[in-house]
Parts: structure tokens; sequence; C-alpha cells
């Protein structure tokens, strides 16, 4: 069950500059709500109710796929790791991020009842679930929609994603942040083949290559563009950061954790429990 979070919400400023990225003489950012309101001087803002003003920060906790190669019977949002779902692990983890103004589930229509069920009274902060759609985009676009006029920036992450840290999450806010668009990601360490037909063509540069992750963040602007350009050319991206790439954007990488990974396969079920029991995760 998720529970209240001990952290109040906030305008994110303190937990930026925790991070090292923001002292509060560049507070607030250029460009932010804040910056272009007249609320008067940095001291008066910070002393004043902002969560009240302004919720700045969203998170997207994509939760609509219905895991088949994971092999479970339910959808993989659901499945239980350790005695708590994929779900519950995720959204827990993102409400103990300080600066995370508002959190948006979204979900398969038929899963409405098992998440009811599942999430009880829970931090002010995550809202009512909304529906996804058949594709990755449609349900960033359907959860985009739902997030209040305010929210400046979103960060996206997969609900099967269950093992992302903390402060992983504050170092890619951060970064997306200072540029506009970023992911976490993590350097491949394997020799990579570009393979057609079952023949070798070449082996690409490994050093130049990384492994996606999330969650990634971007400027609201800009991915509601980039969700636009995708509908209009007929492209299905295979995750966010693609759809600002098309822009001509630079998204900037946050280096990642290897325990980040997405939750696919059965054996990656066993590799997380295998985490989380090394760690002394209390089922």
């Amino acid at each position: 069950m998720v529970q209240p979070s001990a952290v109040q919400p906030s305008a994110v400023q303190p937990s930026v500059a925790q991070a090292g990225a923001v002292q509060a003489s560049d507070w607030p950012p250029a460009g932010s709500i804040l910056a272009r309101e007249a609320l008067g001087p940095l001291e008066a803002r910070l002393e004043r109710p902002l969560y009240s003003l302004v919720m700045e920060t969203a998170v997207l906790v994509l939760a609509a796929g219905r895991g088949l190669r994971l092999g479970a019977g339910i959808p993989k949002a659901y499945v239980p790791l350790r005695g708590r779902t994929l779900l519950e692990r995720s959204l827990d983890i993102l409400l103990r991020v300080p600066g995370i103004d508002h959190l948006q589930p979204v979900l398969a229509r038929e899963d409405q009842d098992r998440y009811r069920a599942l999430v009880g009274p829970t931090d002010p902060r995550l809202a009512a679930p909304v529906v996804g759609g058949a594709e990755r985009q449609d349900s960033v676009a359907a959860g985009l929609a739902a997030l209040p006029e305010a929210v400046e920036w979103v960060m996206i992450h997969d609900a099967a994603r269950c093992l992302v840290r903390v402060e992983a999450v504050e170092r890619v806010l951060a970064l997306g942040r200072e540029c506009g668009a970023a992911l976490l990601a993590i350097p491949i360490g394997d020799t990579l083949k570009r393979v057609r037909a079952g023949a070798v063509e070449d082996s690409p540069d490994r050093a130049l290559h990384w492994l996606a992750q999330t969650p990634q963040v971007f400027r609201r602007g800009l991915l509601e563009e980039g969700l636009a350009k995708a509908r209009s050319d007929g492209f299905n991206a295979t995750d966010d950061a693609q759809l600002v790439e098309r822009l001509g954007v630079v998204v900037r990488v946050a280096e990642g954790h290897p325990e980040n990974l997405k939750i696919t396969r059965p054996s990656d079920l066993l590799l997380a429990e295998s985490w989380l029991a090394a760690e002394g995760d209390a089922a």
C-alpha cells in the first residue's frame, strides 16, 4: 500500500540546491513560471507557500502495458516483487523525491478497479489515474493532457523500473531543468554487432552507445511539440526522448545505474528479487 510521504510538497528549490545544480542566487531558474511572475524579492518568494502558487514538476507514471513477455498472467505493473507490486514500489520511490509536485498514473482502462484496490489513502500529490492508449506515446499524451496548466516540467517514468534510486531521479531532474531535456542512461559494457540477415555488418564503437532508462525529463512545451510532430509524421517512438530529439533538441544524459532495469522477462524479476534481498529489503 502506498502510504503518505514524509516529504512535504515544495516548489523544488531546496532539493535542486541540495543536488548542487542550483544555488539560491540562481533561483528561480530563468524562464520558469516563478521567474515570470512578479512575486517580489527572492527572500519573499521563499517565505511564501509556493506549493499553493504553482505545481511546477509532474511525473507521468506509465503503467498501461500488458507485460506479455513476463508471462505472469496479470498486467506487469501489478506483478508482486517481494510482497509489493512494481507499481507500488515505483510510486513509493517517486514520492520520496523532493521537488516532485504531482504524480499522474496512466493505466489501462481495464485496470482501474485493480488500481483502486491496490492504492488506498495516499499522498495528496498523487492524482487520480487516467486511461492510457494503445502505444506508449498515446499514454504520454493522455497523461500530459491531465496535468494542471501550472506544470512546466514533465518527467516520464516506467512503473516497471521500480528499483530506480532517489538520487538518480534527483540527478536527472536537475539536469533536465538546466538543459530542457534529459534522461537517465548507462554505458554499454558488451561489444555491439550490427547484424543483417544473420550476418555481421560491422561492430559499432560501444563507447558511443548507452542504454536509455527512465525517468526522462522535458520542458512541457518541448514534449507537447514532439508529440504533435510524431502524430503528424505517423512516427511511433520507442522512448520519449526520441520525440524531442526529432525536433533537433539536444537531450542530455545523466548516468543511471544497472539496477534500474525495466522488468520485462521472468529473468529480470529474478534479478530484481536478488538485488532487493542483498540490500535487506523487507517483503
